[in-house]
């Protein structure tokens, strides 16, 4: 991947918002997840698409 496409990656990924609360979601790359602190949940990235089901959200420790 290019520095200009991680960063479009990137850009895209910092534009969601959480389903639930409709607050901004943290990207953790190292984890491939999308977080949202306002819901307590993260939202995992499978295959560079994430997943923003509430079903398939992790509940944060």
């Amino acid at each position: 991947m290019t520095d200009a496409a991680a960063q479009a990656d990137r850009r895209m990924l910092e534009a969601l918002v959480c389903p639930q609360t409709h607050t901004r979601l943290e990207y953790l790359p190292d984890r491939q997840e999308l977080v949202s602190k306002a819901a307590g949940v993260a939202y995992p990235i499978r295959d560079g698409i994430p997943v923003l089901l509430l079903d398939e959200a992790r509940p944060l420790a």
